[in-house]
């Protein structure tokens, strides 16, 4: 990717996530390169009426909780995204704790978009289908309406 670079020196706080887009009717949360594919679908999704709040974690240890839950409180559902598989995936353990601390505040279950239990696939076209992408992000948040 290309993008803008600050001149000056710069830090990222530990432990402290960035909401990259502010929206009122779900939230997506990702880290790292899912971040760029979670915000295209939220673009797309704004096309058809649906306001996506994007949260990039920036780090899972600590992960900032607050700032989770304060979106589940206005958004009301969740949707996470990572490359990992799902069994196991660090997802798990954020739907955990937003199971326990934000449970009250959701009006849908809980949705992860991740890679299958599968080993990662070599070919270029297999390693596509198999990683999370646009559309099956796009999906899981219209199966939460």
């Amino acid at each position: 990717m290309k993008g803008e670079v600050p001149e000056e020196e710069y830090s990222v706080p530990i432990g402290k996530a960035a909401i990259l887009r502010e929206g009122s009717d779900v939230t997506i949360i990702s880290w790292s390169w899912m971040v760029h594919k979670s915000l295209s679908a939220a673009n797309s999704l704004a096309k058809e009426g649906i306001s996506a709040e994007v949260i990039d974690l920036r780090s899972l240890v600590p992960f900032d909780r607050e700032t989770l839950i304060s979106s589940a409180r206005k958004t009301k559902r969740i949707v996470i995204v990572h490359e990992a598989v799902r069994t196991s995936g660090f997802g798990a353990e954020i739907a955990a704790t937003l199971a326990e601390e934000a449970f009250d505040y959701l009006d849908a279950p809980i949705k992860r978009v991740t890679a299958p239990d599968t080993p990662v696939p070599f070919a270029p076209s297999l390693e596509e289908a198999f990683l999370p992408n646009e559309d099956k992000i796009i999906s899981a948040v219209k199966s939460l309406f």
